[in-house]
């Protein structure tokens, strides 16, 4: 019989500091959920969704509280979206991976797992600082560079990174903090630098403010996007950023992709910083996908062993959690 073992919380450094228009961290609090079944053990981590008030603490206490079915369709009724889901179903897709004796990409019916391009965070700084972080950057391999931004002086910030970084693509997040400006004329300032999209430029829950307005670059919801159920209000949006944390695990995060390309929406997979523990599974629904952004075990100081590696700019697939048996 299935049971929880354990809900506990891990702190990890960050490599530096991890600065966008909301502040800076320089460590991350991921909350690690154990299953089990006597015989084999299941794990996943979730990352709080810090924006919203969620806190390590809170989501450990709520998978310990949790007294539920532990079947990962009855949990997405039984337990709201969030960073305490989503580890409490990766561990249980992990488990019954192991109890089938199957990788859990074979378990979920989706292409097995290949190596992955994914974006490169550019941090909020000062131009030159941007500038040099790209360079270094480029010169790990990375191909595709997202740079945070924060409303002013952002095309100052572009054209700095462009300069480090010629021959990268460049997509940004506006982390909400393009909502009083003129969306429009700044992508197509942007889009001369070579930007190719703009993620999330105006406030969650006013997806109103993009009516009418004509970007020349896609415009991709983050914040504004957690399940199926945000799509039918998005539909000033290109493309949707799936993160597993704002899904609530990879159940709804695979059926949220598969939603999304019915309606026409381009696809964005992201993560929160976080270990490979938590960013494997995302690498799932990230396979296809038009922009990639799995690096937060990338921006650690340390990771986990067996975690997901990278090699010439791909992030290759790692032993850690049901990629194999």
């Amino acid at each position: 019989m299935n049971r929880i073992i354990s809900a506990t919380v891990e702190r990890w450094p960050v490599a530096g500091a991890f600065i966008i228009s909301r502040g800076a961290k320089t460590s991350v609090d991921v909350v690690v959920c154990t299953v089990g079944d006597g015989a084999h053990v299941g794990r996943g981590e979730g990352t709080p969704i810090y924006y919203e008030g969620e806190t390590a603490e809170a989501c450990a206490a709520a998978i310990n509280a949790y007294e539920g079915p532990l079947d990962r369709e009855a949990l997405l009724r039984a337990m709201p979206r969030g960073a305490a889901r989503n580890a409490l179903d990766c561990a249980l897709w992990d488990l019954e991976a192991k109890q089938a004796g199957m990788p859990v990409w074979q378990l979920a019916g989706v292409q097995p797992p290949t190596p992955l391009p994914t974006a490169f965070t550019i941090s909020l700084n000062d131009p030159v600082q941007m500038e040099q972080d790209a360079r270094a950057a480029a010169g790990r391999g990375f191909a595709l560079l997202k740079c945070k931004l924060t409303g002013e002086g952002d095309r100052q910030r572009i054209a700095a990174v462009r300069a480090g970084a010629p021959g990268a693509r460049l997509i940004v997040d506006a982390n909400e903090s393009w909502h009083d400006i003129d969306i429009a004329a700044e992508a197509e300032a942007l889009a001369a630098l070579g930007v190719e999209m703009v993620e999330q430029p105006v406030f969650h829950g006013r997806e109103d403010r993009l009516a009418g307005v004509k970007s020349p670059l896609p415009l991709c919801a983050d914040e504004s996007c957690h399940t199926r159920a945000d799509l039918d209000r998005l539909g000033d949006f290109d493309a949707v950023n799936i993160k597993l944390d704002k899904a609530g695990g990879l159940t709804e995060a695979l059926a949220l992709a598969r939603a999304a390309r019915e309606r026409g929406f381009r696809i964005m997979v992201g993560c929160m910083l976080g270990t490979s523990l938590g960013i494997a599974p995302a690498a799932l629904v990230a396979q296809g996908a038009d922009w990639i952004d799995l690096d937060g075990a990338l921006l650690l100081a340390k990771d986990r062993e067996g975690g997901l590696s990278l090699q010439n700019g791909l992030l290759q697939p790692g032993s850690l959690w049901g990629m194999g048996q």
